[in-house]
């Protein structure tokens, strides 16, 4: 196994896809950050979406094992959702025995970054991220530990920061108005940028990893004690961001606003907005779930007043 780096996940992503040369298409979890089609349109590889269960909120994998059976996937790619550590790895190797060439990426890129590979892992990718937003949020940064079969050459493309500004506008509009996403294919994704030598990388991952956990615990447990508990998801949920479920959520999220506070709204189901298809449970998680801030951008003080304008609508 071995190890690849870039500016970002996304472009690790492409370049997989562009060097594979595959066009059969892959499979995709409803929920998954709209970035990944977005990814797979620009490298011209077709997907469609597979709907989440109810029980794990991941992939349902017997519906994607279904579709496998009945006809030819390029590939699947399995994400985290909100973070939750756990893989199918059962599911990974069976997977491959129904079909060795079809590629199985685990994209790992909301979880705790590992510098070690998964020993007990039967995807041929692991992919991870520090970019924004992410666990260890280090702005940018992507690498992911590639089995030694899998063919890998970095592709470079022109980067337009002004493209990517109007394709991220584009799918939050579509996503916003459940409108289907015209994609244009630009400059929008950075292949080039500085990358740290892997070992002075591991490092500054680490150390970032060490604090970002230290703070999300601290306000994990304001969220824990406040909140009823009956709206909290699981702790194996509540490491990216702490996540609620609740009925009006519209009404909550404005209320978070209008205090000056904010929150957010991951992810959508892009069934019907990115490629066809109905994706219900996904719809149904994503209308009742609000994702609480619990990393460097919100301290303890607002995790208190958040937690009382949540309590006030509900």
């Amino acid at each position: 196994m071995r190890v690849v780096q870039a500016s970002r996940a996304s472009a690790i992503l492409y370049s997989l896809l562009m060097s594979r040369q595959d066009k059969r298409p892959w499979l995709l979890p409803a929920n998954i950050c709209p970035i990944v089609p977005i990814t797979f349109l620009k490298s011209g590889v077709p997907f469609e979406f597979v709907d989440i269960s109810d029980e794990t909120l991941h992939m349902d994998l017997d519906q994607a094992a279904a579709l496998v059976m009945t006809r030819q996937f390029g590939g699947l790619l399995y994400a985290h959702t909100y973070g939750d550590a756990s893989s199918p790895n059962d599911f990974f190797h069976e997977l491959k025995k129904t079909d060795e060439s079809l590629l199985v990426v685990d994209d790992r890129c909301l979880c705790a970054p590992d510098v070690q590979p998964d020993p007990a892992s039967f995807a041929d990718v692991q992919l991870y991220s520090t970019g924004y937003a992410k666990v260890v949020d280090l702005d940018s940064g992507g690498y992911a530990f590639l089995v030694d079969r899998v063919s890998y050459s970095l592709f470079h493309s022109l980067f337009n920061p002004d493209a990517l500004n109007q394709t991220e506008e584009g799918y939050k509009y579509a996503v916003q108005h459940k409108s289907v996403f015209e994609y244009q294919d630009t400059n929008w994704l950075q292949t080039d940028g500085d990358v740290k030598p892997w070992t002075e990388y591991c490092l500054l991952v680490s150390g970032e990893l060490t604090r970002s956990i230290t703070h999300r615990k601290k306000l994990n447990a304001i969220y824990q004690r406040l909140l009823p508990r009956d709206i909290q998801m699981s702790d194996n949920y509540q490491l990216w961001r702490f996540n609620i479920v609740v009925e009006n959520k519209s009404d909550i999220l404005k209320a978070i606003f209008e205090n000056g506070l904010f929150a957010s709204s991951h992810y959508p189901s892009l069934a019907g907005i990115m490629a066809d298809g109905s994706c219900p449970r996904a719809e149904s998680l994503h209308s009742r779930v609000i994702n609480l801030f619990n990393d460097h951008h919100f301290d303890e003080q607002k995790a208190e007043r958040v937690c009382n304008v949540i309590l006030s609508c509900i």
